[in-house]
């Protein structure tokens, strides 16, 4: 009884709004609801063709060369360019872009491969994509090769362990999609904001809006240190990790 006597209390509210909403004209709702239209600025038309990079990207590696990349060594990148990808030089280091980023929308595929060697935990297919050459996301052959979930594939290495596993097999290809907000600094150099990852692994989140916690380490904690916008860089951990299709948006 309480329940039905409430219902029909709220009725009785509304039911004088109601009927002053049916005498409203359509002239009248139109410009009610302009009110919240918003209409300038317009944005801009990105081409989205099947396969291909959007139009407004910049193609970091289109298979062919590696123009545009360095050896953080010094000098020219020393891996390897056959049939559409870049294998990992094993042994002569890390390669970067010439150019540095900031906030950016990044593609990566990658392939881990056949573990004919026997290895597993980090020795399986590892390496790694640092945005702005400091936070790093894991690449590793995580299928079915148990290893500490913080430093599996798809995690931000030794700060967040993915939400699922989505990896595939060995010597399979696979994507990350990452969206990368840049931590800012004060002018004395302070942290005024912490940087922020969300990556998709095979079309998977795995990372939702992630906040780092500071550079990546392998031993120790991450502290941040500030710093301009930085260049992309994948790693050489001494496996044969191959990469193509890398394209990135800043934003």
């Amino acid at each position: 009884m309480k329940t039905m006597t409430t219902l029909a209390a709220l009725m009785a509210l509304t039911a004088p709004a109601l009927a002053q909403d049916a005498d409203v004209t359509p002239e009248e709702r139109r410009a009610q609801s302009e009110v919240t239209e918003v209409w300038e600025p317009v944005p801009e038309t990105v081409q989205t063709p099947e396969g291909q990079p959007p139009s407004d990207a910049i193609v970091l590696f289109d298979g062919t060369s590696l123009d545009g990349w360095e050896s953080v060594n010094g000098g020219p990148a020393e891996w390897t360019v056959e049939d559409g990808a870049m294998r990992v030089g094993r042994g002569t280091g890390d390669i970067r872009t010439t150019d540095s980023f900031c906030d950016v929308q990044l593609h990566v595929e990658w392939r881990s491969p056949p573990n004919d060697e026997g290895h597993d935990g980090q020795d399986r297919g590892n390496s790694g994509i640092f945005l702005q050459s400091r936070y790093e996301v894991q690449v590793l052959d995580s299928h079915e090769n148990p290893t500490y979930p913080n430093g599996q594939a798809g995690s931000i290495y030794k700060q967040h362990l993915p939400l699922v596993n989505a990896s595939r097999a060995p010597g399979e290809w696979q994507s990350y999609d990452i969206i990368f907000q840049a931590p800012v600094f004060a002018e004395g150099g302070a942290l005024r904001r912490p940087a922020h990852i969300t990556v998709l692994h095979n079309g998977v989140v795995v990372q939702n809006h992630a906040q780092i916690q500071g550079a990546t380490e392998w031993i120790g904690y991450p502290a941040y240190e500030a710093h301009d916008c930085a260049p992309i860089q994948l790693q050489d951990h001494d496996a044969d990790v191959a990469f193509r299709n890398i394209w990135v948006r800043p934003m």
